[in-house]
């Protein structure tokens, strides 16, 4: 983790002249930046599976149709189905998967008061009035929602929210164009996907409210991204 924190620190460094005391912040948002730019091939290819599974739901469909009574053919069915057009139904979760690591070693850099023995200096750092290392509960208690780190944290909540909205709104419109199958209803087992799904992007707001702030640096920058990557790949 030391090394990690290191990384924080000379980022930071580069960027003290264009963002003064947030330039620890602005090093986050960076960092994030460059995590999302590395896993970006596999968001590429996430999409296009995503399409490829789209299009075998009529298939799919079918399959439920001739072996809906016996649950055991039907498995065997579709995980062959996938085999034979060379479609992961889990490469979708790949991009999420790698960008743990990150997201959990700022968690802990920002959690820890020291590293290899020392202090944690990043504490230091902030956002504008609001410290790296503190909370949202933290800045009710220091200010409350109108203090000045109180405001920061606004701004955030306004960020997630606009975003979500984004993403809620695309969920829907993918939801929305999901094949129907012969009887008029919603291919089998889509359907409570469909109604949770376009919700999920609202749960960064709980997120950005209980981790430290850089670790919700983390969650605002790369949901912003997720967002706009997901309205370019999958129009």
């Amino acid at each position: 983790m030391s090394v990690f924190a290191s990384l924080v620190e000379r980022l930071a460094d580069l960027l003290q002249p264009l963002f003064g005391v947030s330039a620890a912040a602005a090093a986050i948002v960076l960092f994030t930046a460059l995590v999302r730019l590395l896993v970006h091939p596999l968001s590429r290819a996430a999409a296009r599976g995503q399409k490829a599974r789209t299009a075998l739901q009529p298939r799919i469909a079918e399959l439920r149709r001739r072996h809906g009574r016996d649950p055991e053919k039907l498995r065997r069915a579709v995980l062959e189905l996938h085999a034979r057009e060379k479609v992961s139904p889990l490469a979708g979760c790949l991009p999420s998967l790698i960008q743990l690591p990150a997201f959990f070693l700022l968690y802990h850099l920002f959690s820890s008061g020291t590293i290899g023995g020392r202090a944690n200096e990043l504490l230091d750092h902030r956002l504008f009035a609001a410290p790296l290392g503190g909370r949202w509960t933290d800045a009710l208690g220091d200010g409350g929602v109108f203090g000045a780190a109180g405001l920061v944290y606004a701004g955030l909540f306004a960020v997630v929210a606009v975003v979500a909205w984004f993403g809620y709104r695309l969920t829907r419109k993918a939801a929305a164009a999901q094949p129907v199958a012969g009887d008029g209803e919603q291919v089998p087992g889509l359907a409570a996907m469909t109604r949770v799904l376009p919700f999920m992007s609202f749960f960064t707001l709980v997120t950005v409210a209980v981790v430290p702030l850089a670790a919700a640096l983390y969650m605002v920058t790369s949901t912003t991204w997720s967002v706009a990557e997901r309205a370019v790949l999958y129009r």
